[in-house]
């Protein structure tokens, strides 16, 4: 049996690859495979919607220019009220509460998490502070915007940090919040209006019970009994004849695990019902600007929308429910006017399986939203490339203009409008829409965000680092004892680069007081206990990659892999790199006995990369002081046993004795001086 480089580095290459691809060819298959199911339901649903409409509306369900069968809503997410941070989220906060909603006056306002920051004031640690909490209270009282419209809030991760269990002292978010006391957790609120229109909002708690410290508590998770509270509250929206039901949370659903299920039981029992139309989240922060629009289309049905956060962003989202037909549109605090176009509706948000499919195509008027905190005096709108049409006020909100839709009846057509208040604010927006069920794709980077596992990722970048730090060992350890054994021929590598990265790997799978260790500490971090100190005040816990002991529960592994992936990819695998050049010199220096002397200065250029390693360990160990205290530091085979086994095998490598390296040399021939020394 022959081995070679290049045939070991392709088998390895197609693995990795074809796991890759097969996970992007899913991931990409959703889409195709959901566009078919929507296109059914396009083409086939008219039937039913038409039976629909008889039973809401007793067959009256027109989009006309009737200011009936409207309903609008806003949202707000992460608001991160800090005792240290940027001082101007409160006022601008006020501000919403006193003009925003006077001048758009929601129906509802969903708060979707993180309401207050909980961070320590080193930024660090993590502690619920009763003042932020007050703040967020007294805003929300002072500003009387409780008796203008309905405020629904839900806890977000930071409110849950440091929260060992519901009714505590450190749950705040019960005594301080607006659903607190009334919903510790999910809950349903109902509205119904004058038109008899009945709408359902289903708050999803997905906060960890008990709550831990920072970092780990990114992902959330149901428990069984809060999966069944949550599919009773649903089923009761259902029982109240409920037509149109938002979803909402502070976790998108990529991060919500259920038992046995992962991502997808949150997904399931939203698209179950066929009242529910979106599910409308925060928590990424648009992962900090990367991905502007991260909204999905779910392979259930429904729409995943997460919105930009108010922290630094001041983003909000206005949206709207005309004739069961859901629009929104995320906009900037304080700009004015601001328009949601609600008929014809943006092509990238048609739920066919959830809305009248041939609505549109059957409309009479062209709808849209306006809002501006001064009269608006003029607004126009113009289809594809004719000529700007001025619209008719139907009301202070709703502005229409009369159009033939069957002529847009086919393919992809842009709707421009233009609104100008009598201060001279003035906005003109565009969007696409399509009345014949043709699709636009959402960005494959949110639909990757949104729709894959993001335990699953975090679980996969840990697997390929510890794939990289221990198989090139292990290879290079069993290669050696075949060749060494005659079964297998001296490796012979033509490339420079390639056999110098090799030998280097090789000598040190051959020295057994460096490769058992760094084996073995890797393997460790897959099973062995990570930490033990205080995973929240006053309660003792027990950290592992595969999840968190504490107070009494277990809490699956979540951000702890990726965790584990930074300590791989920046600190051991570098450190393994390191090991090897160590013992390559001293495979090649021999004895080494008249060797120079370096003073301070060059030994520490010398061992520059190794000591900033070192550092870096050093200060994640702080981290991890801070966070979860003394016991949490000392008791620490992540961070400050790393710290002490990494400086011991730094030592060896540097001064292994001659016996070690003779195993490598008897495939790997040193020069001439040094190959004496290892013979003897």
């Amino acid at each position: 049996m022959r081995f070679t480089t290049a045939a070991i580095s392709l088998i390895t290459f197609i693995v990795i690859f074809s796991i890759f691809v097969a996970n992007v060819a899913n991931l990409v298959g959703i889409d195709s495979k959901l566009s078919k199911r929507l296109d059914a339901a396009y083409s086939e649903g008219q039937q039913r919607w038409n039976a629909e409409r008889q039973r809401w509306t007793g067959g009256s369900f027109k989009l006309d220019d009737s200011p009936r069968h409207l309903m609008w809503f806003l949202q707000i997410s992460d608001l991160h009220i800090s005792l240290y941070l940027d001082p101007t989220r409160i006022p601008h906060l006020i501000e919403f509460c006193n003009r925003t909603v006077d001048i758009i006056r929601p129906s509802v306002v969903l708060a979707s998490g993180d309401l207050t920051d909980a961070k320590t004031a080193n930024f660090l640690g993590s502690q619920q502070h009763e003042k932020e909490w007050r703040w967020y209270r007294d805003v929300l009282r002072d500003t009387n915007v409780l008796n203008k419209t309905v405020w629904l809030d839900i806890r977000g991760n930071h409110d849950n940090f440091n929260v060992p269990a519901l009714q505590a002292k450190q749950d705040l978010f019960t005594n301080y919040s607006v659903q607190g006391r009334a919903h510790p957790r999910s809950y349903m609120h109902h509205l119904a209006t004058k038109d008899g229109d009945r709408y359902s909002f289903i708050g999803v708690d997905a906060c960890l019970e008990p709550g831990p410290k920072r970092p780990f508590n990114f992902v959330g998770m149901l428990s069984m009994n809060e999966t069944q509270h949550i599919m009773s509250l649903a089923e009761k929206s259902r029982d109240m004849g409920t037509n149109y039901t938002i979803w909402f949370g502070h976790y998108p659903t990529s991060c919500i695990l259920t038992p046995g299920l992962g991502t997808s039981g949150v997904r399931n029992l939203v698209g179950k019902y066929q009242e529910g139309y979106a599910y409308l989240c925060g928590h990424f922060h648009k992962l900090g600007g990367a991905v502007p629009q991260m909204y999905t289309m779910q392979r259930e049905g429904f729409l995943e929308l997460e919105l930009g956060d108010w922290m630094k962003n001041r983003l909000y989202r206005l949206a709207a429910f005309d004739h069961g037909q859901f629009s929104f549109v995320d906009l900037q605090h304080n700009q004015w006017p601001v328009v949601l176009i609600t008929n014809p509706k943006n092509a990238l948000f048609n739920i066919p399986d959830k809305e009248d499919p041939h609505a549109q195509l059957h409309s009479s008027h062209v709808r849209l939203l306006a809002f501006s905190p001064a009269k608006i005096t003029e607004c126009q709108v113009k289809l594809d490339k004719q000529n700007w049409v001025d619209c008719t006020p139907v009301s202070r909100e709703l502005f229409v203009v009369p159009w033939i839709a069957e002529h847009y009846s086919h393919g992809i057509h842009k709707i421009s409008v233009f609104v100008r208040d009598e201060d001279g604010r003035y906005r003109v927006i565009e969007q696409e829409f399509t009345l014949d069920g043709s699709r636009k794709k959402f960005s494959l980077l949110a639909r990757f965000v949104l729709m894959y596992d993001t335990n699953k990722i975090f679980q996969a970048f840990f697997s390929v680092a510890l794939i990289s730090c221990l198989v090139p060992l292990c290879v290079f350890r069993i290669w050696h004892m075949l060749v060494r054994n005659g079964t297998v021929a001296r490796p012979r590598i033509r490339s420079l680069c390639c056999r110098g990265w090799i030998r280097k790997m090789w000598i040190l799978s051959t020295v057994d007081r460096l490769i058992f260790p760094i084996v073995g500490y890797c393997l460790y971090l897959t099973c062995g206990p990570w930490s033990f100190g205080e995973v929240i005040d006053g309660h003792m816990g027990v950290v592992f990659v595969w999840g968190i002991f504490v107070n009494g529960a277990f809490l699956p592994g979540t951000l702890t892999y990726f965790y584990g992936f930074f300590q791989l990819v920046f600190c051991q695998f570098p450190l393994i790199n390191i090991y090897a050049n160590n013992a390559q010199k001293r495979f090649y220096r021999g004895p080494s006995s008249g060797e120079k002397k370096l003073n301070f200065l060059a030994a520490t250029w010398q061992n520059l990369s190794f000591i900033l390693i070192m550092a870096v360990e050093l200060l994640l160990a702080l981290i991890f002081w801070n966070a979860y205290g003394t016991l949490a530091f000392i008791i620490t085979p992540l961070r400050t046993w790393s710290i002490v086994l990494n400086i011991l095998l730094w030592y060896q490598s540097k001064n292994l004795p001659i016996k070690c390296l003779q195993s490598a040399a008897a495939v790997w021939s040193p020069p001439t001086e040094s190959k004496s020394a290892l013979s003897q």
